[in-house]
Formats: structure tokens, sequence, C-alpha cells
């Protein structure tokens, strides 16, 4: 078996917050509510993105897929994948936004991926209708049942906020940045800071190269 490498999307893949500013946009009112609390973890992802979300008009999903279109994609991420694709290593994207939203920014780079786990999004008869096949806990996409779901023999977890804390603090490996990197310093979980993936390629190349010496030259 070999590592699984798990990503977030929204300000990891891409350089900001894409999911968070289409629910400032589309929802400022709620959004400018709900999610200062999200941050404080005063309300569960579960409850306020979905409280988000649904209440954004059905008509408006047309717009919030061009406006996907527009966000860019953390330097580095082609090269990682490279990397990755040269070492057999599966890249799975686990967001906690919606999946149109993930499809639209990869573009071609979907079909690089391993798999993509996100919450549905659908226009219904006035508001958008919400679905996750891993809904649970205090979470919309509980990302640790999508780890669970692979074998490896290192679970290696990318990410940058609240959506991704229990997937961080599950995981034995763990990239982090920005607001994540803060909830683990108060939860004294070590992580490797990083700021694009470059710095994650080459981390990981250290790590593997390091582990394939000390075991004599042998690969996994």
């Amino acid at each position: 078996m070999k590592p699984v490498v798990f990503c977030d999307f929204d300000g990891t893949i891409t350089a900001e917050e894409t999911f968070v500013a289409m629910m400032k946009r589309f929802a400022p009112e709620v959004s400018g509510e709900i999610i200062p609390k999200l941050y404080t973890r005063e309300i569960t992802l579960r409850e306020g993105v979905r409280q988000i979300l649904e209440s954004i008009d059905a008509a408006a999903y047309p717009e919030i897929v061009e406006f996907s279109r527009t966000k860019s994609i953390r330097p580095g991420l082609v090269e990682l994948l490279d990397f990755l694709d040269r070492r057999g290593v599966p890249f799975v994207v686990v967001s906690g936004g919606i999946r149109i939203m993930v499809e639209t920014v990869l573009g071609e780079l979907t079909e690089r991926v391993e798999a993509i786990y996100a919450v549905d999004v659908e226009a219904g008869e006035s508001n958008l209708r919400v679905h996750s096949d891993f809904e649970g806990g205090t979470e919309l996409m509980a990302k640790v049942r999508v780890m669970e779901l692979y074998e490896g023999d290192e679970k290696i977890a990318i990410g940058d906020s609240v959506t991704d804390l229990n997937l961080a603090i599950a995981a034995p490996v763990v990239f982090a940045r920005d607001r994540l990197a803060a909830y683990l310093d108060e939860r004294q979980k070590s992580y490797i800071p990083w700021g694009d993936f470059f710095d994650v390629r080459d981390r990981l190349a250290q790590m593997w190269n390091n582990a394939e010496l000390s075991e004599n030259g042998k690969e996994w």
C-alpha cells in the first residue's frame, strides 16, 4: 500500500476562498451573520453552511458557475500532481464546498485526481437544495469518513481552514496554513506549514526519499 493525499479545495487548491466568497456574494446577509460564527465554532458547519446555501435563490445557480470560472488555482498544483503520478500516489479532493464549483475551477485537472468528494446542490422550486453523501456529526462533509474509505501506509491532509480541522486532527501527516494552522496550534497538533504546492511537493519528496534510504533503497 502507498500513501494517499487528501486535499481541501476552497482556499487550498484555489488561491483565495472561492466558496466563502460565493456565499458572501449570493447570500450576503445570511453569510454576514453565520460565517463569523463558523470560524469561532459557535455554530456547526453542518448547520451553518446548509443554512447559507439553502437561502440562495435557485435562479442564481448559473451565476454561481460563472463566478467560479474566474478563480485561480494556487501555484504548483500541476507539478504536485505530476510528482504524485510518477509515484503512483492518489490525490483525493475533499471539499466542504459545492461540487460544481470544484469541477469548474479544476477544469481539465478533474481528470487527474483520484476522486472528488463535495456537497451537491440543485435548484429547487425557489432556493438551492443541498445534498451530501457524507453528512454527519458537525459537518456537512465529514472528511474523516472519506479518508477512512482509503487504505494506505500514510494518509496526508492538506488544508487551510475550519472545514479541514477534523481531517487534520485524524491524519498522521498534515500540511496546514492560515486558519487551520492556528486551530492546530491551539490543539498542539503538529503540522507542516506551506505556502504553495511546490512546498508540498518538495517536502513530500524529501520525506519519501529519506524513508526509502532508511529502508536500504527499497520503495514502498
